[in-house]
């Protein structure tokens, strides 16, 4: 029997009354939460600092091992799980979507980091070593004053902006703003609209540019053609969805505006390598 993937609440998993944040040594988290080792997702923001320790955790179908000083981030609806090797310790820290709202204009705000673009290849990295101790320090005084909203906010904020000059910029080719603002805005599109739009002429058509400036500018800074990450965001999406047991492939081809089941299953097993149904099988036999 295959159990659907569960979605686990803040309020389940926090220390604190505030519901909104919880900061936490990674220690008493899993002391807290042993069983939470199956895989899950979450209704909110969530990042892990490794300090010391071993073994793995995934993201969206996608593992890695823990080393020291690497961070984690995830947004809300990705799937996640992780095996540990002897003692872990580091940080955790969880936020609802809607924690900074109040003091920020920008609704989207948080997808400008590019941890938080809800692309796993941008999150998960090692904190450089001029960074460390100042990281720790901010997280263990928002530790002591956890009850000062407008404290953890800033803090947290100032943490974000701190990672991402060593992980976000220094990633992007240099001098070529326009290009970076046309690649986020293009990653945002497709999040937007992957279900019904498939073809990169109608991204470009959306960015006032040619398919073909589209196509390059996506292999200039990602190495990927444009279509290819139209169609690995609708892969990811069928590979959620198909770990819901709730859905069968036709509805879940329904849902991502496949023409028939067929030309789903064809369109899933030349990427994967496998057929829907397989894959299902393969995935996530933890209830019993």
């Amino acid at each position: 029997m295959i159990t659907k993937v569960p979605v686990i609440e803040q309020c389940t998993v926090s220390n604190s009354f505030n519901g909104e944040v919880m900061v936490e040594d990674m220690a008493a988290y899993l002391n807290r939460n042993k069983n939470l080792v199956f895989p899950h997702r979450h209704n909110f923001y969530h990042f892990v600092l490794f300090t010391k320790g071993a073994g793995s955790h995934s993201i969206d179908f996608e593992t890695f091992e823990i080393e020291p000083w690497q961070i984690y981030f995830m947004t809300p609806g990705q799937i996640h799980t992780w095996q540990f090797a002897g003692d872990i310790e580091g940080y955790v820290v969880n936020f609802d979507p809607d924690f900074f709202k109040t003091m920020l204009l920008k609704p989207d705000y948080l997808t400008g980091f590019s941890f938080f673009s809800g692309m796993v290849r941008d999150e998960v990295f090692v904190v450089q070593a001029d960074k460390q101790k100042l990281l720790v320090d901010i997280l263990e005084r928002v530790q002591e004053k956890l009850s000062d909203r407008d404290f953890v906010a800033v803090s947290l904020l100032y943490v974000f902006h701190l990672l991402e000059q060593q992980h976000g910029r220094s990633k992007v080719v240099d001098g070529n703003a326009y290009n970076h603002t046309l690649l986020r805005n293009y990653l945002g599109l497709i999040e937007a609209n992957y279900k019904d739009l498939h073809l990169p002429k109608d991204y470009a058509a959306l960015l006032y540019i040619t398919p073909n400036h589209l196509n390059a500018l996506c292999k200039e800074l990602l190495g990927q053609a444009s279509g290819e990450l139209i169609r690995n965001r609708v892969i990811l999406e069928a590979k959620r969805l198909l770990v819901l047991n709730d859905y069968s492939i036709s509805q879940i081809a329904y849902m991502l505006n496949f023409n028939d089941n067929s030309y789903f299953t064809k369109f899933f097993k030349k990427i994967e390598g496998v057929t829907p149904e397989e894959f299902r099988k393969k995935h996530y036999r933890y209830g019993k």
